[in-house]
């Protein structure tokens, strides 16, 4: 049984790392409940309130600053909150539509068509949408390091605690 919870565990931090850089995963929340698994399995008795409010911290960070560097990517190379939002939806469904590169071209397609939408220039919406690009890798990149954080407490808090 305790193989099978390991399995488990570590299945859940793989699928919510895969979350980071494709949207679809639960991400964080896979992480977190791989917590859950690991108490169900054996004990809670590692997690005391520290854990769960520095977890609980790292998640609202990570969610937060996920949307807001997304955004800032957009919105720094001149993007209009339109931009923002067909920018979002691309990255949700490019990957349906374009399995292998979806998740770069749909952002990219999203944030070019809502500036050409906003009346901008052609040469100004690439330019936003390969600013939508920059915040979506920085948002990974950011998605990435917090949850390997959040996986170096956990196993911190399972041996010293």
């Amino acid at each position: 049984m305790a193989v099978l919870g390991w399995i488990l565990v570590i299945a859940l931090f793989a699928i919510g790392l895969a979350g980071a850089v494709y949207p679809i995963l639960p991400g964080a929340l896979a992480i977190f409940f791989a917590f859950f698994v690991y108490g169900w399995f054996f004990t809670f008795s590692h997690f005391n309130a520290w854990f769960w409010i520095i977890q609980g911290l790292i998640i609202v960070v990570l969610f937060v600053a996920d949307y807001a560097v997304g955004a800032w990517g957009t919105k720094k190379f001149g993007g209009s909150r339109l931009s923002v939002i067909l920018s979002t939806i691309g990255a949700i469904i490019g990957p349906f539509v374009i399995p292998a590169f979806g998740l770069v071209i749909g952002p990219f397609v999203g944030a070019f068509v809502g500036e050409l939408i906003n009346g901008s220039s052609p040469s100004k919406a690439a330019k936003v949408g390969f600013g939508t690009l920059v915040g979506l890798f920085s948002s990974m990149v950011m998605k990435v390091i917090l949850q390997i954080v959040m996986i170096i407490v956990f196993f911190v808090w399972i041996v010293f605690f």
